[in-house]
């Protein structure tokens, strides 16, 4: 593994990179929501095809020549260069702050190319930026090469969007200037989220077009630690940010989801128990692993067979404590529900004491379309009631219960 340091470059060749080969970013985030993109620009260094703009809303170019992966505890870059057009000359990798916060804050973080180079970097060779253009793969004289940037940028998404010559899907302002006659517009990118801030909040999503389904729903369960200075090892994980502590002290937090079928049939999908579900058979649904030292860097995820959605009613995104203290207060917990040709739906936990689980999320088939309700509602055991039950009974699943343990 060849480490570079900021400014330095070299040629794909010499590093032993072929297409295709993924790009990750683990970014330390402590505290902050931070969005990855790639903008594939032309010799001007311009966004000239907003297509080759690759983000949480368009997650691949044209012929796979750029797919971003956001699953299991990475954002990973797919890249195939053959496969892009000659007027797309370098693709440039940032990162923006979605909220507060700046790139100072930023921990321990990094950018590998393959199992062939790895750029370091943190919030130490940064002041209060809001974003940055990590590093860029770019052809010159006709060979590609990678060049490690690490520069800070004074904007978030939309003016790194403005600064490649891209702007956003938004309604022109009255005081903006008309383009002349003859200038070509420029390329509009929609950056838009859904935000459920309340509970009782609610979104309607139909489906694709020519009837087809909602594709792969991906739910992601991730938090924003607030504030604090903790070494890289007690950074991550999202009970690490709950407890404000570090993944050292075994505190196991899970993700699951209660659900019944179009029949009538209901079931639940955890690691409690080993009931992961699955994704082409009935349930449709399917837990993606189990984080048990709280070190996965995007969280827990769960995946739901969108073009199966006929055949279930309803599914209960939910979260709880398998061992350890909880501290709901103590975080900023976010869950982010993203599929298809749809903005990405975020569900932020604002409240909520020492409960041991909370229902953050309903999703429920409305005639074929999808609605989804924020929920955060939390519970504890009461009596010989455990918190499954008593969440169960809240929201009319009828399910039966015994005692269950993970291997």
């Amino acid at each position: 593994m060849n480490i570079f340091s900021r400014g330095q470059k070299g040629k794909l060749a010499d590093l032993g990179l072929n297409a295709p080969f993924p790009v990750d970013l683990a970014l330390g985030a402590n505290g902050m929501s931070i969005d990855v993109s790639c903008f594939g620009v032309d010799s001007a260094d311009k966004l000239s095809d907003e297509r080759f703009m690759v983000f949480y809303n368009q997650l691949a170019a044209p012929a796979d020549a750029i797919v971003l992966n956001l699953d299991n505890g990475r954002a990973r870059f797919t890249l195939n260069l053959n496969a892009l057009p000659d007027s797309i000359v370098k693709l440039v990798f940032v990162a923006a702050i979605d909220g507060n916060g700046t790139m100072r804050a930023l921990g321990a973080s990094s950018m590998t190319l393959g199992d062939a180079v790895q750029f370091p970097l943190s919030g130490a060779d940064f002041q209060d930026e809001k974003a940055l253009i990590l590093g860029e793969i770019y052809r010159k004289d006709g060979v590609w090469r990678f060049g490690a940037v690490g520069q800070g940028f004074n904007g978030g998404l939309s003016a790194l969007l403005k600064h490649f010559g891209g702007t956003e899907a938004a309604p022109a302002s009255p005081s903006a200037p008309a383009p002349g006659p003859s200038a070509a517009p420029p390329p509009r990118v929609s950056l838009s989220k859904v935000t459920l801030e309340k509970r009782g909040d609610k979104v309607s999503l139909e489906k694709r077009a020519g009837g087809r389904g909602f594709g792969r729903i991906h739910v992601n369960l991730n938090w924003n630690r607030s504030g604090g200075s903790a070494p890289p090892a007690q950074r991550t994980g999202f009970l690490a940010r709950i407890t404000g502590g570090g993944a050292s002290e075994g505190i196991d937090l899970d993700l699951g989801c209660m659900y019944e079928m179009a029949d009538g049939r209901p079931g639940l999908v955890q690691a409690l128990g080993n009931a992961w579900g699955d994704f082409d058979r009935p349930p449709y649904i399917k837990l993606e692993g189990d984080d048990r030292t709280g070190q996965a860097s995007n969280g827990e995820n769960l995946v739901i067979n969108g073009d199966h959605v006929g055949d279930i009613k309803r599914a209960m995104i939910f979260a709880f404590i398998y061992k350890g203290a909880p501290n709901w207060a103590a975080t900023d917990g976010v869950v982010t529900v993203a599929m298809p040709d749809q903005a990405p739906i975020e569900v932020k936990l604002q409240q909520g004491g020492t409960q041991m689980m909370c229902a953050i999320a309903m999703i429920e088939n409305r005639s074929g379309n999808l609605q989804i309700t924020k929920l955060e509602e939390y519970f504890s055991q009461q009596g010989r009631e455990s918190a499954h039950e008593l969440m169960d009974r809240r929201f009319g699943f009828g399910l039966r219960w015994t005692t269950g343990t993970k291997d």
